[in-house]
């Protein structure tokens, strides 16, 4: 699966309302943060609305395998 990186790079003031809670939806509360989402039509269409205040680029996603996760315990889901 394709990931996407987000960056708002400028600021929501003065923008309208639903501008400003698609950001909000997003994940993005302040200028410079970053947030990744899964790329699917419902985020591609929050994006378009908000393309003037965020730097969008695509990462793909790396499978994970067994060995990784021992090698990492923290991203293996264990508690």
């Amino acid at each position: 699966m394709t990931r996407l990186v987000i960056k708002q790079h400028r600021s929501s003031i003065g923008e309208k309302i639903a501008a400003r809670r698609t950001l909000e939806a997003l994940g993005l509360r302040r200028t410079g943060q970053t947030v990744e989402q899964t790329d699917s039509q419902a985020v591609r269409g929050m994006l378009r609305r908000v393309a003037h205040l965020v730097e969008v680029s695509e990462e793909s996603a790396k499978p994970t395998t067994v060995s990784q996760q021992r090698a990492n315990p923290e991203t293996s889901g264990r508690d």
